[in-house]
């Protein structure tokens, strides 16, 4: 009978996530996270071969517990629906994962992605092209087809939600549900003035 290991992968990444969030990227690093989890570096190495490996792990795995809802929240009927809920959740999703917004306003840069694996790369490229795909789907169904108009839209559900955020990470003592309530309305009122259009 296999013994479950006593360091998962998850709790590996979960300890790099918040050195991350309090140090910054550069904190990250094998002996940090070894001495956070108290995982033996045997252990840490056998799941990322080098600091690149798992900076590209903690990278994805966030990407992924982000675009769920937020692909889920593109999909919604009726499209301008679709756009509201998309911006809601990049506030909402950085407000209950704290940790993980953090890793995410950092950037791939900054984790280190000139060093990451070919793999690692296509990886990411395959989550950025399925919201590439998204967007575009949503634009097509409120009958976007100029760029500017599809730019626009990425200002308003990408961008704008991001900007907030960002901000909010800057000033310790900001308010992020107001910021995120602030989003709300002004996407509101930038969809329900394209109705007018």
């Amino acid at each position: 009978m296999s013994r479950k290991p006593a360091h998962s992968t998850d709790s590996l990444l979960d300890a790099a996530a918040e050195i991350a969030a309090t140090a910054g990227a550069a904190g990250v690093t094998m002996s940090a996270v070894a001495a956070a989890t108290g995982a033996p570096s045997g252990s840490l190495y056998y799941r990322f071969p080098d600091r690149a490996a798992l900076l590209a792990s903690l990278w994805l795995r966030t990407l992924e517990r982000f675009q769920g809802g937020f692909l889920e929240a593109l999909e919604t009927d009726p499209p301008r629906q679709a756009a509201i809920r998309a911006a809601h959740h990049v506030t909402d999703w950085s407000l209950r994962n704290p940790t993980d917004a953090a890793v995410l306003l950092a950037g791939a840069q900054s984790l280190g992605s000139a060093q990451w694996s070919v793999e690692a790369h296509e990886a990411a490229a395959t989550r950025q092209a399925c919201i590439d795909d998204a967007m575009r789907k949503l634009a097509d169904r409120l009958g976007y087809r100029t760029e500017a108009d599809r730019e626009r839209l990425a200002l308003l559900i990408i961008e704008l939600p991001y900007a907030a955020v960002r901000r909010c990470a800057r000033k310790p003592d900001s308010d992020l549900a107001g910021a995120a309530a602030a989003v709300d309305r002004i996407v509101g009122d930038a969809m329900s003035g394209d109705e007018d259009r």
